[in-house]
């Protein structure tokens, strides 16, 4: 199979946060047709494990899909921001722990709906967190709490975890372990 032929693209709506798109395709053998095209910045995330093999997760509410779970702290990289210092960023304004960019390792990379977006994340994991100050997002969590490694896998099973990308990242720590 070959590359799709795009033959042009029209902006439909735009924000500070996604910009959606029209564009003018051509499958190979197809005709053409206009698909929906959601542009996103990238997402930096951070796994935070502590020396007994706990994992800092948030307790928050997602309406767009009705949804409780447990996730990383995640969040919107800036314009031209390094994706390691947005990690760190998000970090400190969602939970109040402090970890350094330049100690980060990256632990996964997804494009979890390539298919319609742009949309990457990052996953990065940071073995140093030190609780500094109260999270300054404090509508991002109801609960901040650390959870054995060990429960993680089950959490996940329990559809306890569901946000994509806390489940690449933390699968992708239990795969590494």
């Amino acid at each position: 199979m070959s590359e799709w032929t795009v033959h042009g693209s029209r902006t439909i709506y735009t924000s500070p946060w996604v910009d959606l798109e029209l564009v003018d395709v051509e499958p190979p053998g197809h005709a053409r047709y206009e698909h929906h095209l959601i542009k996103l910045a990238p997402v930096a995330a951070t796994v935070l494990l502590d020396d007994s093999e706990r994992v800092l997760l948030m307790w928050r509410h997602r309406f767009a899909t009705n949804t409780w779970n447990w996730e990383i702290p995640s969040g919107i990289a800036e314009q031209g921001e390094n994706l390691a210092v947005a990690a760190a960023r998000e970090v400190l304004e969602e939970t109040g722990y402090q970890v350094y960019a330049s100690t980060l390792e990256p632990l996964a990379y997804t494009q979890p709906i390539g298919g319609m977006s742009t949309a990457e994340h990052h996953v990065f994991l940071a073995r140093d967190a030190v609780r500094v100050t109260d999270p300054v997002d404090t509508h991002e969590a109801d609960r901040i709490e650390w959870h054995d490694l060990d429960q993680i896998q089950q959490m996940i099973d329990d559809r306890r975890i569901v946000a994509g990308v806390a489940v690449a990242g933390l699968s992708q720590l239990l795969a590494r372990r």
